[in-house]
């Protein structure tokens, strides 16, 4: 199997089939340092747009995929951190759509998109999602963590300005935490903003695996629905639980991710290092074999470490 430095998967997704991931900044390089970031803390905080990746060489790679006989539902591009964060996004998008009649989709945080040049950049997907998980600037701090000098009130502007011009759907996520922002006050709050920027759908989604050393915490299936409820017609709740598809060929990554952790107890980043696989595709195998009995969790010292089952 080929590896490559910019794609991942496909990957199985709940809301996208089987996805591509496309990485357009290095890793854990956001605007934003969410509590609930599976990744861990964010270890470069910008909000500078530059070109952090050679776009040539992203589209080397998915024209090579491609001519190997890729196949998947979405060109997601994603990744490891903010993909608004590269000046050279939409070049990319533009570029992969002469390749592919795959649709692309960009999944972002959306603090960027006030700023015109990554407006623009967005436009050239056939879907955005896009995340807001506060209505006050309390809870927007606490919970993601913004760049300084970065404000709510940019944010939904810049969602607000984006659903207008832009042709193809948008889906707003909303991630719920436990004792943050899942009260009646705040929920009603975000149902507020939500009507403004008028997405298409909104998602609602809560805490599956929170990084290590926190204590950030899921709320229960009660809240989800009445956040659902608050939210209106447009809203849905998003399953917790990942699908039990997998990519064709996971067989194998499954066993050598079952082979390396059984030698010894290993992190997300142990097993992409060790496999030369990117971690979000790790996140899903190692997922997947929680569900499926075969792995345990165990968080000690502040990281979370996956081991064979007893």
């Amino acid at each position: 199997m080929a590896q490559y430095k910019h794609l991942y998967g496909p990957v199985p997704s709940r809301r996208l089939g089987r996805s591509l991931g496309v990485d357009m900044v290095p890793m854990k390089t956001c605007c934003f340092d969410c509590i609930y970031c599976q990744l861990g803390p964010t270890t470069v905080h910008t909000a500078e747009r530059k070109a952090y990746v050679d776009v040539d060489e992203v589209l080397r790679e998915l024209e090579a995929w491609l001519e190997a006989g890729g196949e998947a539902d979405y060109l997601t591009f994603a990744g490891c951190g903010e993909p608004t964060l590269n000046i050279d996004l939409g070049d990319a998008m533009a570029r992969a759509r002469q390749l592919t009649n795959i649709p692309i989709c960009l999944l972002t945080n959306g603090a960027l998109l006030w700023r015109k040049g990554a407006r623009d950049a967005a436009m050239q997907a056939d879907l955005i999602m896009p995340s807001l998980d506060a209505a006050t600037e309390e809870v927007f701090e606490r919970i993601n963590h913004p760049v300084k000098g970065l404000a709510l009130q940019q944010v939904i502007e810049g969602l607000e300005e984006t659903a207008l011009e832009f042709h193809g759907e948008m889906w707003l996520e909303v991630m719920l935490v436990e004792g943050v922002n899942d009260s009646n006050e705040q929920l009603e709050a975000l149902a507020r903003v939500i009507r403004g920027i008028a997405p298409d759908q909104v998602q609602i989604n809560t805490v599956v695996r929170p990084a290590p050393g926190t204590d950030v915490k899921r709320v229960d299936n009660g809240t989800l629905v009445r956040a659902r409820v608050i939210f209106g017609p447009s809203a849905t709740v998003i399953s917790s639980a990942w699908e039990h598809d997998v990519p064709e060929g996971a067989a194998h990554s499954e066993e050598e991710v079952l082979a390396l952790v059984s030698y010894r107890p290993c992190t997300i980043e142990d097993v992409s290092h060790g496999l030369g696989m990117h971690p979000n595709e790790a996140i899903k195998y190692l997922t997947h074999l929680i569900a499926e009995g075969k792995l345990d969790r165990e968080d000690r010292e502040g990281q979370t470490f996956f081991k064979r089952a007893q």
